[in-house]
């Protein structure tokens, strides 16, 4: 009578990661093409007030923003306290917001003009005299649409 012996015990055979390298570019890729990119820098202080009805912004393509608060600390000693109007990256007047929405509206197709949106953004404790103003300019290049931008909030009786 034979005896058969096992000679040990045989292992997986190990993973082959050769498509490796395809599938992290390929992730790589997707993110890149998904995320998108803050367009500008804060330069002022924002925190928005808080709301309780509010609506979620279609397109955001569509949406032009304009920071209005006090100057970030850093940027204090050359600026002051004041409130401020930022567009794009840049700090500017209400002289400057024309020019502002004549360019995002080159920017986009003219059969998507009628749909341009202006975001205000604005610190909560900045006085409404600037924003009266600020929508004073866009009422005179005619951009009606202007959006307020905030944070969902608590109920409106607490």
């Amino acid at each position: 009578m034979s005896h058969f012996h096992k000679k040990g015990t045989k292992g997986s055979p190990g993973i082959n990661t050769a498509s490796l390298p395809d599938i992290v570019f390929m992730l790589l890729f997707f993110f890149m093409v998904t995320t998108t990119v803050r367009d500008a820098s804060l330069k002022v202080r924002l925190i928005t007030p808080q709301a309780t009805e509010i609506q979620k912004l279609e397109k955001k393509s569509l949406v032009s923003y304009i920071y209005i608060g006090p100057p970030i600390r850093a940027m204090q000693p050359k600026f002051g306290t004041e409130p401020r109007i930022q567009l794009n990256d840049a700090y500017a007047s209400l002289s400057d917001i024309p020019l502002f929405i004549e360019m995002e509206r080159k920017a986009h197709d003219e059969k998507e003009i009628p749909y341009l949106t202006t975001s205000l953004k604005i610190d909560k404790e900045v006085k409404m005299g600037i924003v009266t103003d600020v929508k004073q300019e866009l009422r005179k290049m005619n951009a009606l649409k202007i959006n307020y931008s905030t944070k969902k909030g608590g109920r409106a009786d607490e």
